[in-house]
Order: C-alpha cells, then structure tokens, then sequence
C-alpha cells in the first residue's frame, strides 16, 4: 500500500530549516526527504503561497522560514499541502445496492469520520514549536552537534 508521506516530509525539512543560518537549498532539503528537488520545489510552493516560507533564486539563494513556529500548527501545514487523504482504508463501494454493504457502510463512514475528526484536531494543537522543543530535548540527551548535510550525507 502506498503511503502519502509528504506531510512528514515538510515537518521534517521545516525543523531542519530552523536549524540552518541562511537559505537551504533544494537539492539540500531533497536529500533529507529522499526525494528529487524538482519535487521539494513543487512541495513547498504551496507553503510559500500560504507565506510558511520563502524562496529566492541564483547564487546563495534557497529556502528560508517565512513564519512564527508557536503559531505554526501540523493542521496548517497539511492544509498548505491540499489536505491529502488521511485514510488509507475506505468503503468497497460507494453507493452499494446491497442493504448489507450500506449497513457496512454506513457504521465505517461514521467510525472514518470521527477519526479524520480526531486526527485532525490533534494536528490543530501541535505547534511547530513543540516540536522544535523535541527535536533539542533529543538532542540534547545525545549531546552530538548538529548539521543538516552531514545528518543526511550520502
């Protein structure tokens, strides 16, 4: 089964553009998140538009933090993202004739609805900043230097 990981992908290269003096590049951030720059920029264009971050071409330029992580919330950021599908389970069809499968339906619909309603009220109360928080505490119990390219160093 496929997995949308995007939204763990933008939380993970945000934290680690706090971490960084100066603008990381695309190349950068697509090493972090095992992916192609192409697809970092398509990625965190929508949080540029949503004004999370900053981009700048040429020589020195990059991505940069465009906002305040204490307000920064999981929820917006899957939101900057077009709220992709956060279950992967879902009803075998969808207008079923067969009374059974719309009573089948009928209590999974409720039981996916209240867990969407769940997650995303959990990810309303995570701050980037509290998770900034955690990322230091580890840190700080491993008592290691960080560094963006040598954590993802090939």
């Amino acid at each position: 089964m496929m997995r949308d990981s995007r939204l763990s992908g933008v939380l993970h290269v945000l934290l680690h553009m706090a971490e960084h003096d100066g603008p990381v590049t695309s190349e950068v951030l697509a090493k972090a998140m095992l992916t192609n720059p192409v697809v970092v920029r398509r990625v965190m264009g929508g949080l540029r538009d949503r004004g999370y971050v900053r981009s700048e071409k040429g020589h020195g330029g990059g991505w940069t933090l465009a906002c305040d992580f204490s307000t920064l919330t999981l929820r917006d950021i899957y939101e900057a993202l077009g709220e992709p599908t956060l279950l992967a389970i879902g009803n075998r069809t969808e207008s079923p004739g067969c009374l059974v499968e719309q009573a089948v339906n009928a209590s999974l619909g409720r039981a996916f609805d209240d867990a969407e309603t769940l997650l995303l009220s959990r990810f309303g109360a995570v701050t980037l900043a509290q998770l900034r928080a955690d990322f230091h505490a580890r840190l700080a119990r491993r008592d290691q230097s960080y560094d963006l390219e040598a954590v993802h160093a090939e």
